[in-house]
């Protein structure tokens, strides 16, 4: 996320200020958030330069959760999605990419459409379509963008990999977080995510750049402009990431995926920056770097 801390609610927090200005609120516990941030940094960070294996689980885990939490939130709306074929996929797709590599990925993600079209088919026609369309979007949305976090992490370097993958979008969240409540003053997409401001952005481009060009640097021996590419490309996609699940919350009327962290919301909360960044953090480093 860049300057949204707190989520696209439906709440009076989310109005756009006097004057078109977006809002300067922060909207969150930042002691809760920060603890429980430290908490899975110390987690996620720990295993993968330790036991990557270890760290690949704990994925599978975390992508059970959160696709299990977005069908609850599309149930709130009547869209049921398939969940039995959805969870089975979820962990055919990671950890056959974590053990195989890029095909094992994608021929699990055929599978698993395939079954949902079959598995909703005992339900009636009622629906249908609504419901398989949904189920396809939720296993394409987090366990396949989620599978390229596994192929950097199954990589002879696949540590740095993935490092790379979070501190360009740390870095992307945090610098836009600051600025945008600094001087946050122009929404970036008013009807999406009020408190996304222009000045969010840039803040989140910064700081981004400044980290990928310090991770291309240090971590892979690699030329400082390839660093700003890895940089510009993790922050688009953290911030589109950000606004496409705004967009969704805001169509289900929710103003978090859950409770289950304090102070973030839900794990879907936590990771829509990170999945649409995570196929193309893996294109520069795989053919870039």
């Amino acid at each position: 996320m860049t300057d949204e801390p707190a989520g696209p609610g439906e709440g009076p927090e989310d109005a756009a200020a006097p004057g078109g200005r977006a809002p300067r609120r922060a909207g969150r516990d930042l002691r809760a958030a920060t603890a429980v941030g430290l908490a899975l940094a110390a987690v996620v960070l720990g295993t993968l330069f330790t036991v990557p294996a270890v760290f690949a689980g704990l994925v599978v885990v975390v992508m059970v959760v959160a696709v299990w939490e977005l069908a609850q939130a599309f149930a709130t709306r009547g869209v049921v999605v398939p969940v039995v074929p959805a969870l089975l996929g979820t962990v055919l797709m990671l950890v056959g990419a974590f053990v195989a590599g890029t095909s094992p990925l994608v021929v699990a993600l055929g599978l698993t459409v395939a079954a949902i079209w079959v598995w909703r088919l005992g339900d009636g026609a009622a629906g249908y379509l609504r419901d398989v369309t949904a189920g396809v979007f939720v296993v394409a949305y987090v366990p396949f963008l989620a599978g390229f976090a596994m192929l950097m992490a199954r990589a002879d370097d696949g540590h740095w990999q993935v490092f790379a993958l979070l501190a360009v979008v740390v870095a992307s969240d945090t610098g836009g977080y600051f600025t945008g409540v600094l001087i946050g003053r122009h929404p970036m997409a008013r009807s999406v995510s009020p408190k996304k401001t222009w000045e969010g952005f840039s803040g989140s481009l910064l700081l981004g750049v400044a980290v990928g060009v310090a991770v291309a640097m240090l971590a892979f021996d690699a030329p400082w402009w390839s660093g700003v590419v890895l940089g510009v490309v993790g922050v688009v996609g953290a911030t589109v990431g950000d606004l496409g699940e705004s967009m969704i919350k805001r169509d289900l009327g929710v103003k978090d995926m859950s409770s289950l962290l304090p102070g973030h919301g839900g794990i879907m909360d936590r990771l829509d920056s990170l999945l649409p960044s995570a196929p193309l953090i893996w294109l520069v480093l795989t053919y870039l770097m």
